[in-house]
């Protein structure tokens, strides 16, 4: 394989990722907790995009409770969206790659 090759394969994988990257920011993943009380969504790449919270399940006595979920839904949401990340970029990095390229989303 010649140089001239490489680089051809480098550019098309940096367009792809790209494409991919930009694909992630237009997915969504939605995580919950307290059984539905609280729900987060999420972009692919990872930006909390809303926060509902149902008011049939807020106890106003017990506000670290509610802060609790946010924050279990919102944490869940971030690792689904990683997760979606990484599933998308692996089918674009050659397996072994990425671990040794610094700057890579996964």
């Amino acid at each position: 394989m010649n140089l001239q090759n490489i680089m051809q394969q480098a550019q098309k994988m940096q367009a792809d990722m790209a494409k991919a990257q930009e694909a992630l920011a237009h997915e969504r993943v939605e995580s919950s907790a307290g059984g539905g009380m609280v729900a987060v969504t999420a972009s692919g790449a990872g930006d909390i995009l809303s926060v509902k919270i149902d008011p049939e399940g807020v106890d106003t006595d017990d506000i670290e409770m509610l802060e609790d979920m946010v924050l279990a839904a919102v944490v869940e949401a971030q690792r689904m969206a990683r997760d979606l990340s990484e599933k998308r970029m692996s089918a674009i990095v050659p397996p072994g790659l990425a671990g040794g390229m610094p700057g890579l989303p996964f």
